[in-house]
């Protein structure tokens, strides 16, 4: 890479590097609130960068505000959606019917398919949550090691949170890059599944080999609670189980496949016949969502016979599950702010102008940067999405690459200040060393492939 000749650190760059730091102390060494620490480091950052103190609140204000805009219904209608089908025993349906299909010498692909598909409608901590038990019961019975069966199941969950909306770290980014959702997902696809089956199965035989002991381990479903046991007769058709979980992104690429086939490409305007805004209403990710859990009322609650208050129970639970989740993806949005409007992404663009690393690396670069230092995947992503927006402009990368390219870098090197982490090692029952070598590494895995597979799309449509 080649930088200019002089490079004056800038205050707006020190700044920036002060402000991750005071954010690191305040989670790490002092166990603070996530979304507490992430306000206070705004205002600490919003002063050392200069800004007007009496428009430090009302950029903080702004940035919660635009991330939770449409971010709280699609996170929101996600997990009632998520909470839906598995209180009915739709996960445990896909899970164990694609189990039987394809035998016991197929159980990663198995587990593995049922995690990407119920990834898709779970947000990462639910789905493994609901399908740890189920992974568990599954090893025992065909008397495989649980971490033979538990890493793919880990790393479709994974893939699914970076890179497919309407998760939200993606469908953020997209929102602050202005790249096309449809578009973003069908791409993902591409990156996703062969990330998936890296950092899955054949990840799994390389760990087998440099941490046999980790694969030893009996696994802890103690924090898991009352587990949830499903008969047949009482739960929904694996057919409809699934066509629930993946109705969202059903509709978001039907959007996405009109509007490239019929309109080329275009977002309907205001002429635009009805049936155009009929089908771009229901792409939007929002629209979609709630279109979804209407579908997954009836089909997972009344055509059940579910009470409806069966199944507001059920919503008001996954409602609770992510209310801190998502004040601290409003705490994300609030320090993003403040670096745009404080001038940092215009700095980071200026140190960058002459270079001619590609804006797609320097976007996953910076990602990885922050997914180290702050731990939160969707916080790294929204940070970093905020520091490379200004690039966006003059280098010609189409948004819906550079919102999966930081999506691979967001989910790079998950260590200790990351939740996931905690999970991974309290299920499998590892230790933190074991831990390391086999969830870090698997984290690592998708990142790097995930990049290497979105500069090659990059060559082929650039």
């Amino acid at each position: 890479m080649e930088l200019p000749t002089t490079v004056d650190i800038e205050p707006e760059l020190i700044a920036l590097v002060i402000g991750v730091i005071f954010l690191l102390v305040l989670i790490i060494k002092f166990k603070i609130n996530t979304f507490v620490s992430l306000i206070l480091t705004s205002v600490l950052t919003a002063i050392l960068l200069g800004m007007d103190l009496t428009k430090i609140a009302t950029t903080v204000e702004a940035g919660i505000g635009s991330q939770l805009g449409e971010l709280s219904l699609v996170f929101g209608f996600g997990a009632m959606l998520g909470r839906l089908v598995a209180d009915a025993g739709g996960a445990y349906v896909i899970a164990t019917t694609l189990i039987d299909k394809f035998g016991k010498k197929r159980l990663q692909m198995a587990i593995m398919l049922a995690s990407f598909i119920l990834g898709i409608a779970l947000f990462f901590e639910v789905g493994m949550v609901l399908l740890i038990p189920i992974v568990f019961a599954i090893a025992i019975e065909a008397d495989v090691p649980i971490l033979y069966l538990g890493i793919s199941m880990a790393a479709a969950l994974s893939v699914t949170h970076g890179f497919l909306p309407p998760h939200p770290a993606p469908v953020a980014i997209a929102a602050i890059l202005n790249a096309n959702d449809g578009k973003v997902l069908l791409f993902g696809l591409v990156v996703a599944i062969p990330c998936a089956i890296v950092a899955g199965p054949l990840f799994t035989k390389l760990a087998q080999r440099y941490a046999p002991a980790a694969f030893e381990r009996k696994g802890n479903l103690s924090s898991l609670g009352e587990i949830k046991t499903f008969k047949p007769s009482e739960s929904p058709s694996f057919g409809l189980s699934v066509l629930t979980s993946l109705f969202p992104v059903i509709l978001m690429a039907i959007t996405t496949i009109y509007k490239m086939t019929v309109d080329g490409g275009a977002t309907p305007t205001k002429n635009a016949s009805l049936l155009d805004q009929i089908v771009a209403l229901i792409g939007d990710p929002a629209i979609a969502m709630l279109i979804s859990l209407m579908v997954a009322m009836f089909t997972m609650g009344w055509g059940r016979k579910r009470k409806t208050s069966e199944i507001m129970e059920s919503i008001e639970n996954a409602v609770k599950s992510i209310a801190m989740l998502l004040l601290v993806i409003g705490g994300g949005g609030a320090f993003k702010q403040v670096l745009i409007d404080g001038g940092v992404g215009k700095e980071v663009a200026k140190i960058f102008i002459d270079s001619n690393m590609s804006p797609l690396i320097l976007g996953w670069l910076v990602a990885v940067v922050l997914r180290v230092a702050l731990g939160s995947a969707t916080v790294a992503a929204l940070t970093a999405a905020g520091i490379v927006a200004p690039l966006m402009a003059q280098a010609g990368v189409d948004p819906a690459l550079m919102v999966l390219a930081i999506g691979a870098g967001s989910l790079a090197a998950s260590h200790v200040n990351d939740a996931g982490f905690w999970m991974f090692r309290e299920y499998f029952d590892l230790t933190v060393k074991q831990t390391l070598s086999i969830w870090t590494v698997l984290e690592t895995v998708i990142s790097v492939v995930g990049i290497l597979i979105v500069l090659v799309l990059n060559m082929a449509f650039h």
